[in-house]
Parts: structure tokens; sequence; C-alpha cells
């Protein structure tokens, strides 16, 4: 059984209320099925409908096997930080399998490209 899905898991429990308190998140996934993948789902089925209200800003970022998946992060992903009550400030990012290699390259860049936007979360 995954931790994420036993309600009186120590560690699932605590990873919810760092979550809860955050005040920007990074959220995380391989693309599975052109969305992000189920594990992840089933943590985040453990926040409540509107918990990041509070001013949590979310970053989404996708990792993929082909560029066909690349909407998922606006298309699926964006809409479930939403409905989360988070703010999505900057559009994700988006990483092809075959890109991990670059990928400080590639992530630097795009966090220069955006860092003012990400500095202003800082200071809502």
């Amino acid at each position: 059984m995954s931790r994420c899905t036993d309600p009186a898991d120590e560690g699932a429990n605590a990873a919810v209320a760092t979550v809860l308190a955050s005040d920007l998140l990074v959220v995380a996934s391989p693309t599975y099925k052109g969305t992000y993948s189920g594990l992840l789902k089933t943590f985040l089925d453990r926040l409540g409908t509107g918990s990041l209200a509070r001013g949590t800003a979310a970053v989404p970022i996708l990792l993929g096997g082909a560029p066909n998946h690349q909407l998922a992060i606006d298309v699926h992903f964006t809409p479930l930080l939403y409905e989360l009550g988070a703010r999505v400030p900057i559009r994700g990012l988006f990483v092809l399998e075959s890109e991990v290699p670059e990928f400080s390259k590639t992530a630097a860049a795009w966090a220069e490209a955006h860092a003012g936007a990400l500095a202003a979360q800082s200071t809502d």
C-alpha cells in the first residue's frame, strides 16, 4: 500500500503539513498517459479543495517522453493546482526525457527568464 493512501502515515502527514505551510511550491511529475502521475495525484488528494488558497504560489514541472505531452501542464496540471487554491504565476516547465542530461542548463535559463515573477511571489 502506498504511504500516501494511509491517513495515519506520519511521513505523509508531515509532507502535507510542509506543503500547507509553504509559500512557493515546485510540483514536479513525470508525464504518465498525457498527464501527471497517479502517485502525485494520490498525494495531492490528501489536500482539501482550496487548502492552498492562503496565497501559496505553485510552479508545475513535467518530464515527458514526447513533445505532444507539453500541453498537459496547461490542460491538466495547472487546473489541479488551481483547484487546490494555489496561484500559478508563470507557465510551468516541460522537459523532455532526452533533455535530462542538459536539465541544469535548461532549468537555469528558465529560472532566469522567470526570476522577476518568481521573486514577486515572496513579496505578495
